[in-house]
């Protein structure tokens, strides 16, 4: 926890600079896949929404110019603070995903969202944490996930190639024909969209 924490620590005062430029791997269609999980959230006034790793808070903006009812998490306490100055109508707070969730997992959403965060981890890691999200939700709810996400094996690896100067082989870049069944596994549906050649959205909902 203390590594990642501290990468994304540092990371803050630049990370909304850094996105301003998205051409390329890893965030070639960064603002369609924020549209694309808000969209998909199918949210409106009053829906209470989890954004899960909510970093600046770019998604928890978008959610609260619908005028949900937002409360952001987020491992780095630097990328809370600079959340809470851009969106201050949300709520947020810091969590560890691999770690205690304590009264979280007893509330309940409307729709839970993440952008960005799950490549982070391995596929196992990845089904538990969302099997956790869908216990989340209100009947009728989603789960939605936009990431760093390839199709195929093959989309993957041709990308690994076409970008090794910056792909980085310590993450776990989302595979759909990998995840899908996966996740399929543990009850959930899935609805998968390549939007970028590096990014794609998956709905999930318990079947």
């Amino acid at each position: 926890m203390s590594e990642r924490k501290a990468l994304f620590d540092d990371w803050a005062a630049t990370y909304d600079a850094t996105l301003k430029d998205t051409a390329g791997f890893p965030f070639e269609g960064h603002e369609r896949v924020l549209a694309e999980v808000v969209g998909k959230a199918g949210v409106g006034i009053e829906a209470t929404v989890l954004d899960v790793g909510t970093g600046t808070g770019a998604l928890a903006a978008r959610l609260a110019v619908l005028d949900c009812r937002v409360l952001g998490v987020d491992l780095s306490e630097k990328m809370l603070a600079r959340a809470r100055q851009k969106v201050p109508a949300a709520d947020f707070r810091q969590l560890d995903l691999l770690g205690d969730w304590g009264d979280l997992e007893t509330c309940r959403f409307d729709a839970v969202v993440s952008a960005y965060v799950l490549h982070e981890f391995d596929v196992p890691s990845k089904v538990d944490i969302l099997t956790r999200f869908a216990k989340l939700l209100e009947p009728g709810g989603r789960v939605v996930v936009g990431d760093i996400s390839f199709e195929t094996a093959l989309a993957r690896d041709a990308a690994r190639q076409r970008w090794r100067e910056v792909w980085d082989e310590g993450e776990y870049y989302w595979v759909a024909e990998h995840a899908v069944p996966a996740l399929h596994s543990v009850g959930l549906s899935v609805h998968y969209h390549q939007l970028s050649f590096c990014a794609g959205v998956y709905v999930l909902q318990p079947q």
